[in-house]
């Protein structure tokens, strides 16, 4: 084989990879599955879906986040949680981000964190976005999604008594567990939103049994067989996606619905069905 035919056969697998990280795993979503007992008492199953990482951006489109939340919506869910990311950079398209949310919020209760792409330290600095969290908390409420910085709201169905945390992202600046545990009913059970998952070890000293937690895309480029995450932004690879037991408590990471860059390897986009038992 002559050099410039095996450079030329290089470049061409080179290109093929990237068209199928872009154009085919970037939206071949996948339904994550999983049961969390929470209780030792006979209730109802409580049906909770687990969406993080919209990243409305360029490559990421209104219409695919749309149509992933009509496929997530099927299952009907009890509530909905989001963990944070809904843009990558600065977005200039507030109405169609809001009405796709408010497709959620018109199915169950939606309540929601932010992430580090969505306003603060990080993403003013060094994520070329909003400085803070005015934008995107003015597109939650036009979507009728409930939006917990640094504060919990409860919720009463099918006899549960759920209280849902709301914290503020790590990177941001914003991160207040102090303020957000202030104030809760003892007796119910405790849902944490808090987009990064390795603030599990900033939270040992509260009282909570589940938390949910997106951000890490479940490493975006996975090491085909190897299985390898070297790219999820988390300092604990154990936990860059699915359903953990940790510490007597849960932790649930999902791989997200979009992407940064709009690039997928080994590592599909997911939607998250989560049943309470």
């Amino acid at each position: 084989m002559t050099r410039r035919r095996f450079l030329g056969g290089v470049s061409f697998g080179a290109l093929g990879g990237l068209g199928y990280a872009r154009y085919y795993e970037a939206e071949r979503l996948e339904i994550g599955e999983a049961l969390v007992p929470l209780s030792g008492e006979t209730r109802p199953g409580l049906k909770l879906l687990h969406l993080s990482d919209l990243h409305a951006s360029g490559v990421v489109t209104i219409d695919y986040i749309e149509r992933s939340l009509l496929r997530a919506l099927q299952w009907r869910p009890d509530v909905i949680c989001l963990t944070g990311d809904f843009i990558t950079e600065k977005y200039t398209r507030p109405r169609e981000l809001a009405r796709a949310l408010r497709r959620l919020s018109d199915a169950a209760p939606c309540f929601a964190s932010l992430g580090n792409h969505d306003g603060g330290q990080w993403a003013g600095e060094e994520g070329n976005g909003y400085g803070d969290i005015r934008w995107i908390s003015e597109v939650l409420r036009e979507g009728g999604v409930t939006l917990l910085q640094n504060r919990s709201a409860p919720l009463f169905k099918d006899g549960w008594r759920l209280e849902f945390i709301g914290l503020g992202d790590l990177w941001s600046g914003h991160f207040d567990p102090a303020s957000a545990f202030a104030s809760m009913a003892d007796d119910s059970t405790k849902i944490v939103l808090s987009h990064n998952p390795d603030t599990k070890d900033l939270l040992t000293d509260y009282h909570w049994q589940l938390m949910l937690s997106g951000h890490t895309h479940g490493g975006q480029l996975r090491v085909p067989w190897v299985g390898a995450t070297p790219f999820a932004p988390v300092r604990d690879r154990r936990f860059v996606a699915g359903l953990h037991a940790w510490r007597d408590r849960w932790l649930h990471v999902t791989r997200g619905v979009g992407s940064v860059y709009g690039l997928r390897i080994n590592c599909p986009p997911e939607i998250s069905f989560l049943t309470l038992t």
